[in-house]
């Protein structure tokens, strides 16, 4: 998967750190799911308006391992995002997704 195109599905994985409680524990990507739970999942939960992201959520994710994050995002966490949400965050914060790309079951839309 293109490292563009798997950024925004980190701010899926976000909303779900906390579901997966010591999932980043487990060895996968520690350091980016505490920023990416801590400054982005008020963007990309599944409910409440489109909002865009902060400063903060967009400089996480511009420095996230996006390609890691992926391996962890499970039918479970995308029950508690909105991948339309986070494909939005990523296009905000000039990271967006690659039409075609996937990350958990989902598959971002020609835009």
């Amino acid at each position: 998967m293109a490292k563009n195109s798997m950024l925004g599905l980190v701010l899926a994985f976000a909303i779900a750190g906390s579901l997966l409680s010591g999932a980043g524990a487990q060895g996968g990507c520690p350091g980016d799911f505490d920023a990416l739970v801590k400054q982005c999942k008020e963007y990309v939960g599944k409910s409440g308006p489109l909002v865009p992201p902060s400063v903060q959520c967009c400089s996480v994710v511009k420095s996230a391992d996006i390609p890691c994050i992926c391996k962890y995002v499970t039918p479970e966490v995308e029950k508690v995002i909105s991948m339309e949400k986070v494909v939005y965050v990523a296009k905000q914060c000039s990271r967006p997704l690659k039409h075609g790309s996937k990350c958990g079951s989902y598959t971002v839309p020609m835009a």
